[in-house]
């Protein structure tokens, strides 16, 4: 993975670092992150999401979009 060079200047050194350890925490979770979470009727469009992961708050379940559709993870079915 990147480093920070010695090029970087001294100023921009603390915030490139903190970039890079939320990089490397993102690369291998050691904890469960938050999902997304919306109402069924405010879901984006999934083709602008496709193979990820929501939470649908009115019907209590988590939805992943296959880039045509948001599936519901309880039955399968198209929401």
């Amino acid at each position: 993975m990147l480093t920070i060079g010695p090029d970087v200047p001294d100023g921009l050194r603390p915030l490139l670092g903190e970039m890079l350890d939320a990089l490397r925490t993102l690369k291998a979770p050691g904890a469960p992150s938050p999902v997304f979470a919306c109402a069924s009727a405010a879901l984006p469009p999934p083709k602008a999401w496709r193979q990820c992961v929501a939470l649908v708050t009115d019907l209590n379940i988590l939805a992943h979009s296959d880039g045509f559709h948001w599936i519901r993870q309880d039955t399968g079915g198209v929401i």
